[in-house]
């Protein structure tokens, strides 16, 4: 098949990922220290990293279904490291939130963190992220065994979280959100054998 034979070997593939999550965010950080984001830049950071998680988040989770239909098994190889990077940016989102927002006031970070439902949401998917971003570990993963599994299913719930996050942050303009949670509604479907085998 065309896809087949000009698909890019997974060393390059992994290549373009490094630099395609990385760049951003070095021109993020470089624009917001010369004061070049606009009127409110810490919005600015806080949104963009983010909506890179959610991004991140949302394009390993349609690595599989995809995988499936170029019938290209590589493409499965490219959800670690997309996943890692997902965990990353979602860490970089609730740091900006620590230094900028909160100023490192830990004491109001817990408060808005049990007080503000779509802060404790995504502090939530936070924590799963967290879990699976450790796990990955090869020899983590290995000393687990088929429970490593079991527990990387929790992608689907961190999934569910970060997009409930993101819609409950919004105080206006809801198409965007929106869109995201038809999106990610749509690679459940795409898992909808998975789960029926699951439940039974």
């Amino acid at each position: 098949m065309l896809i087949k034979k000009y698909f890019p070997p997974t060393w390059l593939a992994k290549t373009f990922i490094h630099l395609a999550s990385l760049l951003p965010l070095v021109n993020l950080y470089w624009l917001a220290y010369f004061d070049e984001l606009g009127g409110d830049p810490v919005k600015e950071v806080i949104h963009f990293t983010g909506i890179g998680a959610l991004n991140l988040l949302l394009l390993s989770l349609i690595l599989t279904p995809l995988a499936k239909v170029l019938k290209q098994g590589k493409l499965i190889q490219l959800r670690r490291v997309i996943g890692l990077y997902a965990f990353f940016y979602g860490l970089l989102h609730i740091l900006n939130f620590l230094f900028f927002e909160v100023q490192f006031d830990f004491s109001l970070f817990i408060d808005e963190i049990f007080d503000r439902p779509y802060i404790t949401v995504g502090m939530t998917a936070l924590l799963i992220l967290t879990a699976l971003a450790v796990t990955s570990i090869g020899f983590i993963r290995r000393k687990m065994g088929r429970n490593w599994q079991k527990l990387h299913n929790l992608t689907y719930l961190a999934g569910a979280l970060v997009v409930i996050h993101f819609f409950w942050s919004v105080k206006s303009e809801l198409t965007s959100p929106l869109m995201y949670i038809a999106f990610f509604l749509f690679l459940l479907y795409l898992r909808k054998d998975k789960f029926r085998r699951w439940i039974k």
